[in-house]
């Protein structure tokens, strides 16, 4: 009896961590979905106002000064599609787990708008980096992007190289 009973109760805690793993992997799988559906409307088609449905009211960017808050956050995101045109946002490589994911990609364009109250400039540029973002619930409520900042101002004409 002792040998059946510890039998059945090592079968269900095996289902039950297979079947939370499955669940947390298939969070991660949609949350890679999502997020790459949201930044090729977003950046590549020039629809920013998708990310009135993706972001949670109280995202945050880490950024400097640090963005809060969904319109600030589209703010944000409007200059790169207002500033830049012959955009390509290419996502190269992404892994998520749970809730947590990571995004490797590379983002191009022509500066012929104004960029955070930078001047069209005329230049192409192409940068890459990646971005560590947060999604709970299908919705954005963190992210943070690392890029060359020092390239970015050279190949915009706005620091020597």
């Amino acid at each position: 009896m002792k040998k059946t009973f510890f039998t059945l109760l090592v079968s269900i805690s095996l289902f039950g961590c297979n079947n939370e793993s499955a669940k947390k992997e298939q969070i991660a799988m949609d949350n890679i979905k999502f997020y790459t559906r949201v930044w090729e409307v977003a950046i590549n088609e020039g629809k920013v106002d998708i990310l009135d449905t993706a972001y949670a009211d109280n995202v945050v960017l880490h950024t400097v000064p640090e963005t809060k808050g969904k319109a600030l956050a589209k703010a944000h995101y409007t200059n790169f599609v207002t500033g830049f045109t012959e955009r390509e946002f290419v996502v190269k490589d992404m892994f998520a787990q749970g809730d947590k994911l990571v995004k490797h990609w590379v983002f191009k364009g022509k500066h012929t708008g104004v960029f955070f109250g930078i001047p069209a400039t005329g230049k192409t540029v192409s940068l890459e980096g990646c971005t560590i973002a947060k999604i709970v619930d299908g919705k954005i409520t963190e992210e943070q992007d690392f890029f060359d900042n020092l390239d970015f101002l050279q190949q915009l004409g706005l620091m020597p190289r």
